[in-house]
């Protein structure tokens, strides 16, 4: 019996994307360059109030590594990003129905 027949090849561990390292792809890529922006923004804020540019370029460097990290997938598929916009939808899923009591047999 030829057992090549019926059987169900599975690969694992194939990605559908190029990665740049394990978990950050293209689409990571324009995440973290999203977040870095938000950040530059707020190293921005932060220069304009202190005038120190050592905060400012702490503040840019912990935004851009920040961004990567929060945006970068592990073994289970989902980042940090991923797992709160998940939340999100869940959280606007929910509905709501209060229970009121009633006498039902009340005489």
């Amino acid at each position: 019996m030829d057992e090549s027949k019926g059987t169900l090849y599975i690969p694992m561990g194939v990605k559908t994307e190029a990665e740049f390292f394990p978990g950050f792809g293209k689409k990571q890529m324009f995440q973290a360059a999203i977040g870095s922006l938000g950040f530059g923004l707020v190293a921005f804020i932060v220069w304009l109030s202190s005038g120190s540019v050592a905060g400012t370029v702490v503040t840019v460097l912990a935004g851009i590594a920040g961004s990567v990290m929060m945006t970068a997938k592990d073994q289970s598929n989902l980042s940090v990003v991923d797992q709160c916009a998940n939340m999100v939808r869940f959280m606007r899923s929910q509905k709501y129905y209060p229970y009121h009591y009633y006498f039902e047999w009340e005489v």
